[in-house]
């Protein structure tokens, strides 16, 4: 029997295609049959013959950033796709922070939804679903960005598109929503990564006993990141890691997630992330100020990657902050300047770069830390310990760009530490207004 040439849903009407690459496209139709490609930007025609299995592939060339075009793909029968834009494509993966829509209550929502009507923006929301083997296939479609659809779609990924758009001016942007609430961050990889490293597998074994929500190795992976591989990003955005809180090897679960989706994309692109915001854990522990430090470790293992700060937009007692707009902010800014070097001004909040101890007092050195200063006139946040590692709050001044650390209760400064708490809102900042991550000079949190 003849089979229609067919698509997967990631290819529709309303879709956008990564400007000025060679983008895949696929499907699946009657082995060796021709499957004719006509792009409507150029008319440059493309073909394939389909092989044993029904499946086929065409790479083709796209421009600068424009649209609406079509695309005609021929078989026995023909497919058109229409409304098609050229511009950028970012996935938006991660737990709730992420998936939290403007209809879940977000910050001043009715303003936000009556004036999202923008046909530039394009949004693909990935289905919620697991599988045990690799899928090829989804269910969703393209939709324009209008009240409607923005109301349902992640804010966070709606507030970067606009900030990008105002910088990039006429550029067309597609975002592709793959997230899910209450997930580890195990179940966005190949299971095979996992089982594959003993500290990765044990870790999973731990939070695979707990919670409601899937938890086994690979599953969302399979279901909701595998069938869009290989369509042509600009890169990811990601918001994760409460539900890893209680890790101490999240910044080598995250190590590893980051390589193997570049690995099976073939594409090295950029992959920003939001440090989860400082909130109140079970007991009395340090599981979530030591998931965020890693967070911040996890900058220094892995190229192209950028970390976004929120312990100044938080709420403590709320696991889901409802002020998403800074942070979507937040990321296009570090997209707009690491990714599109188009934007100069400061982008990251004071990351810590090493400290020096001269005789009692410890000089503390950081990055992106033009016109520092405390939130109020004193910090009271800063900790440093002798050699016994018991830690002792240090009064702290501002030198320029660098922290100087007294302490009278430790004489010999051997470590420091900065808003180490689950709940504390760090009250370091630079000239853009922009807080400082927690950090420890300790190198084994498990230890504190």
């Amino acid at each position: 029997m003849a089979v229609n040439v067919t698509l997967p849903n990631i290819f529709g009407d309303n879709m956008v295609l990564q400007r000025n690459s060679e983008v895949k496209i696929w499907g699946w139709a009657n082995p060796k049959e021709e499957i004719t490609l006509i792009s409507g930007w150029d008319n440059q025609k493309y073909q394939a013959t389909v092989n044993e299995q029904g499946q086929w592939e065409i790479a083709i060339k796209t421009p600068e950033a424009g649209g609406p075009y079509t695309i005609l793909i021929k078989g026995i029968e023909e497919i058109v796709l229409r409304n098609i834009l050229i511009g950028e494509v970012w996935v938006c993966a991660g737990q709730s922070n992420m998936e939290m829509s403007a209809s879940w209550g977000i910050d001043n929502e009715e303003e936000q939804v009556k004036n999202a009507t923008d046909a530039a923006i394009r949004f693909f929301t990935v289905p919620q679903l697991t599988a045990s083997k690799p899928q090829s296939a989804l269910l969703g479609n393209w939709k324009e960005s209008t009240p409607e659809t923005m109301k349902n779609f992640s804010a966070i990924g709606y507030f970067f598109a606009r900030r990008l758009r105002e910088d990039l001016k006429n550029v067309p942007i597609g975002l592709i929503s793959s997230n899910w609430g209450g997930t580890t961050a195990e179940i966005w990889m190949p299971e095979e990564i996992v089982q594959n490293d003993p500290v990765l597998a044990e870790n999973a074994r731990k939070f695979n006993e707990q919670e409601y929500e899937p938890r086994q190795p690979g599953r969302a992976y399979n279901a909701m990141i595998h069938p869009i591989v290989e369509f042509k990003i600009a890169g990811t955005i990601w918001y994760q890691g409460e539900s890893n809180v209680g890790s101490l090897v999240y910044d080598q679960t995250m190590a590893a997630l980051i390589a193997s989706w570049r690995e099976v994309w073939k594409d090295d692109f950029p992959f920003y992330y939001v440090q989860i915001a400082p909130y109140k854990t079970r007991g009395n522990n340090f599981f979530n100020v030591i998931l965020r430090d890693s967070q911040r470790k996890l900058l220094h293992k892995v190229p192209k990657t950028g970390m976004v700060v929120i312990s100044d937009v938080s709420n403590v007692k709320e696991i889901h902050p409802k002020d998403k707009k800074p942070v979507g902010i937040r990321l296009a800014n570090l997209t707009l300047a690491e990714t599109y070097k188009i934007k100069s001004n400061l982008v990251n909040g004071p990351l810590f770069k090493d400290f020096i101890v001269e005789e009692h007092k410890v000089i503390v050195s950081f990055d992106a830390a033009d016109g520092l200063h405390f939130k109020n006139e004193n910090s009271t946040q800063f900790e440093m310990a002798g050699a016994d590692g018991i830690f002792y709050s240090a009064e702290a001044s501002i030198l320029k760009d660098q922290v100087i650390l007294t302490s009278k209760k430790v004489l010999h400064p051997v470590k420091i530490r900065f808003a180490w708490g689950n709940t504390i809102q760090s009250d370091l900042f630079n000239e853009a207004n922009l807080p400082a991550s927690c950090f420890t000079s300790e190198e084994n949190n498990d230890k504190i």
